[in-house]
Parts: structure tokens; sequence; C-alpha cells
């Protein structure tokens, strides 16, 4: 890894887009400290309660602290994550909006329509966020003005974080969304372990405990590399054939389909659906039963989240992964799986064996998602302070990875480019 970041930094074009990213990720987190104007952001962080482990809690570890600062970023790209996961959701059920993301241009509508939602719900979000504000009395002048300018500067700074993900994106390396998540929980890690040892120092956690916490992370990292990088590979056999004066195919390949097929992806969507209703419960009176039972931590919140993860693990898989298009290709190059004929075999084939592997990969979402909670009953470790384990740690590391493979398919493409020049 270490010889691949050396490598990128040797050559112009991928150094510019790392420096790029880099910049941009620079930029983010310098907007995460200005404050959102007429308003007491250590009161409200009181009010939320956001360094007691609760909900508020979970949303400033994927904000970086900008929502217990209160800035412009405070929403960070939560309404963005929900917005994409509704229209993903609608185009499954909706023939008109499959029809228009299977389009030459459906991608760029697709992706039009999901910043109009984005909007939509960091309004909504803003005021709500906004009234709390105001209801709590932290706000200097509550008056109408004030609380137009405060659900304005929320929602362009949800806006503007979600223009630098897409930059990034476009025009650095790695996925722009995922890598200011990213930059977020890698951004609260220096925080947590001052905050562990200091609690070692006044006696509110021992020694052991903090070091079985220390050997679980290590276990985990590994067993997360471990199955994001596991693969089953299906045999593939290509046919000759003739093509012009030339003889094609007679070679044996394979078709890897990946144990996690939908990476960090259904933690981040589960993590948003939960956190939505959750927000809701805070502002209205009448759903505070909701945040009694689903608190983070609680049974209830556990089962319902692994449920969530389990589902939109099998969800995401079979948007990205079609049995039916990969089974068309391979017959389209004369290519098949030894022992089944060409077609419908061959998708069934691949449907039921991606659905086999997919299984363990979402139960080991799953588990890792709740370890910090099961961890905190056995080590009696404050929840505040694992909050960047378990689904941090697998954003991070699952992003990290995806980085360096983006980075070293770079690296590949560009040795090919040297060798036929």
């Amino acid at each position: 890894m270490l010889a691949a970041l050396r490598n990128s930094m040797r050559i112009p074009d991928l150094r510019r887009k790392i420096l790029y990213t880099v910049a941009l990720l620079a930029v983010y987190r310098v907007g995460s400290y200005v404050p959102v104007p007429g308003v007491d952001a250590a009161g409200l962080a009181a009010a939320l309660g956001v360094g007691e482990g609760n909900i508020f809690g979970f949303l400033n570890l994927f904000t970086g602290g900008a929502l217990a600062r209160f800035t412009v970023f405070a929403q960070g790209v939560s309404p963005y994550i929900t917005a994409s996961i509704v229209l993903q959701l609608l185009t499954s059920v909706i023939p008109k909006l499959e029809e228009i993301s299977k389009e030459p241009e459906g991608k760029k509508i697709m992706a039009r329509y999901t910043r109009y939602a984005t909007v939509v719900l960091a309004v909504v979000q803003a005021f709500g966020t906004t009234m709390m504000a105001k209801n709590w009395g932290v706000m200097a002048d509550p008056s109408a003005f004030r609380l137009i300018l405060v659900m304005l500067t929320l929602t362009a700074g949800t806006m503007y974080t979600v223009w630098l993900g897409d930059k990034i994106s476009e025009k650095g390396i790695g996925n722009g969304i995922s890598l200011l998540i990213f930059v977020n929980i890698v951004a609260g890690m220096p925080m947590g372990f001052f905050n562990a040892i200091r609690a070692v120092g006044q006696g509110g956690v021992s020694v052991f405990g903090l070091l079985l916490y220390a050997l679980i992370s290590i276990v985990t990292i590994a067993a997360v590399v471990m199955i994001t990088q596991g693969e089953r590979r299906i045999p593939v056999q290509y046919s000759k054939r003739v093509v012009g004066r030339k003889m094609m195919g007679g070679q044996s390949t394979h078709l890897p389909l990946k144990v996690n097929q939908s990476g960090v992806i259904p933690v981040i969507f589960a993590s948003s659906v939960l956190t939505f209703p959750l927000t809701l419960a805070q502002f209205i009176p009448a759903l505070a039963g909701v945040n009694k039972w689903f608190e983070p931590g609680k049974f209830g919140y556990n089962i319902v989240y692994v449920l969530l993860i389990v589902f939109f693990t099998y969800f995401y898989t079979a948007v990205s992964f079609n049995p039916v298009e990969i089974a068309n290709n391979l017959k389209k190059n004369g290519g098949y799986i030894p022992g089944l004929r060409p077609g419908k075999p061959t998708s069934d084939y691949l449907d039921r064996t991606l659905s086999k592997i997919t299984l363990p990969g979402a139960v080991f979402l799953s588990v890792i998602a709740v370890l910090p909670f099961l961890v905190a009953a056995v080590t009696r470790i404050p929840k505040e302070i694992l909050f960047f384990g378990g689904t941090g740690l697998l954003i991070v590391v699952g992003v990290a990875l995806d980085t360096m493979k983006q980075i070293e398919a770079h690296l590949l493409m560009r040795h090919y480019q040297g060798f036929l020049k």
C-alpha cells in the first residue's frame, strides 16, 4: 500500500487528482468549524446530549463534530443519503423511473432527481432543528428573519457538502460522499483516544477493558479486510471463434463474486433510515415513545438495525449486480460456465450463488454494526468512547480499501499505457 502511494505521487495526473481531493476535504473540514449565526452552540449541544451516546451523538460522529459545534455543515450528507435510498427504492417499484434509469442519460437524470429530493429533506431537517433551537431558548434573536436565516444556512451547507462530494468523485480520486464521511469519522478518532486515556486516568475505565477493546478493534479491522476482499470465483470458459483471419477465444478465466458485494453502503443506508424517525421523535412529542424504544444500544434499536442492514445488503446487491445481464454478455462473447447451458440456466446459477454468499456478508456487517454496544456492555466502557468503533471502523476501513483500489487501478492503467508507448 505504501509503495502504491509513493508511486502515485510520481504520476502527474494521479498526483493532481489526489491533491485535488485532499484540498476539497480540507475545505470541508474548515467549513465544519464555521458556526451558524445567532445560535448558542454549547447550549444546543448540552440540550441535545451529544456526548451521551444517544442518536445525536451518532449523528455528530458522521458530521465530524459539526453538529455539536452547530456549524454550517451540521446536517452533513444525511439528507443526500436518505434521498438516495428513497430514489433507489422508488426505482425498483415504479416502472417509469426504472425505464429512465436504463436510458443513456438515465444516471444524470436520477442524480438530478436525487438532488431535488435532497433539498426538500434538508429544508425539513433544517426546519426541525431551527424550531428545536428556538424552543430550547438557545437563539439570541428568535425572530422570523433569524429563523429563516438559520434554515437557509443549514440547507445551503448540506447542498455545498453534496457539491464537494460530486466534485471529488468527478475530478478527484474515490467516492466523494464516502470520503466526506470517512474524513469526519477519522477527525473524531484523536478525541476518542484522548477521552479513553482520560477515563482510565480518572478510574472510570479499567486498563484491562481498554486493552480488550483495542484487541477487538485490531481483530475487527483484519476481519473487515478479509470479508471485503473475499470472493467466490466462478470458472468461465470461452470457446474458440474466427474473427477476420484470426482465431479468438479458447481461454479460461473466472467471474469474481464478492462476499460483500455492497461494501459499507448497507450500514450507511440503515443508519440514515434509523436516524430520520429518531430525529423526528425529538421534535414531535407524540413520537417520544419511538426514541425510548429505539435509542442506540437498546434491544429494539439493534434488532431493527440488523434487519435493515440485511435488507439493504440484498437490495443493493440486487441493484448493482444483474445475473441476467451478465449471462447474456457471456453468451454474446462466446463464454459459458462449464456444466451449464448459456442463458437462463447460467443466470439462475449466478443468482443462487450470489444469494448464498451474500448472507455471510450481511451477517458480518450486522455483527460489526452492533459490536460497540456489545463491547460496551462487556467492558463497561462508555458508549461515547466506543462510537468510532463498529460502524465507524467498518466505514473507515471499507472506504480506505476502495480508495486504494482506485489508486492501484490508475497505476495499472498507467503501466499498460507506458508499455504500449
